[in-house]
């Protein structure tokens, strides 16, 4: 089983993320679970305070280091002595991967996501955690996304979780290239045709294609990840 701890300002809008289709099922069979943790549990003073305004002015308030890291703290109470990995989500992290999930679902630990808001975190904070990722060059208005986009990636990596594992080996990002193009039912739509090849039967051929169709993709879509492959794995 993978445990997630999810600190954030705001455990309400992860409700539905957490009751909802394979995500539930998993939670029901204990392949995974999800803790919630609210930082504002942790804040400071009569009015719970967890944000200030930054030294050196600036637009914006910033997190405080100690709600944030005895939020942190109290969700290690949840695992006893297991490991556990704390990653704090930030624009500034190494950009997530499918490598990095991979890494998350096999790593027998406990993983602390740590999701951000307002102006960002008191720089402090990242002597606290082990690792920072981010979802992509771009800015939100939190990080309770980024938490949601890492767990659903980690848990359908697990044993159990998704009905046909045999799909994870022929998707995006697999191999290092895109997924080769998919179709289904009707084979005719409005003049455009499924390749005949798909229906011939011939598994050898449909094997070729489906090859020739991912690499395709990759070079007008993502060259960038042919340049990072070995040319004889090409």
């Amino acid at each position: 089983m993978v445990r997630f701890i999810i600190v954030t300002l705001f455990p309400e809008i992860f409700d539905s993320f957490k009751s909802e289709s394979l995500l539930r099922k998993a939670c029901e069979k204990e392949l995974i679970s999800i803790e919630m943790v609210n930082i504002k549990d942790f804040g400071i003073g009569k009015h719970k305070k967890v944000d200030d305004s930054p030294y050196g002015g600036g637009a914006g308030m910033v997190l405080r280091t100690e709600p944030t890291i005895n939020a942190i703290r109290h969700g290690e109470t949840f695992i006893a002595k297991e490991k556990t990995r704390k990653v704090l989500l930030t624009p500034q992290g190494r950009l997530f991967k499918q490598s990095i999930a991979k890494d998350l679902a096999t790593s027998g630990e406990t993983i602390t996501l740590i999701c951000g808001r307002y102006e960002g975190f008191d720089e402090r904070i990242r002597n606290y955690v082990d690792d920072e990722i981010s979802i992509g060059e771009f800015v939100m208005l939190g990080g309770e996304v980024a938490a949601m986009a890492v767990v659903e990636s980690v848990s359908r990596l697990l044993p159990n979780v998704i009905g046909n594992i045999d799909s994870l080996e022929h998707e995006t990002f697999n191999d290092g290239l895109l997924e080769a193009a998919q179709y289904t039912r009707p084979s005719t739509f409005e003049g455009l045709n499924v390749p005949d090849v798909l229906m011939s039967g011939n598994h050898k051929a449909i094997s070729d294609w489906r090859r020739n169709s991912s690499l395709l993709k990759t070079k007008q879509r993502r060259p960038d990840l042919l340049a990072q492959k070995e040319p004889k794995t090409i």
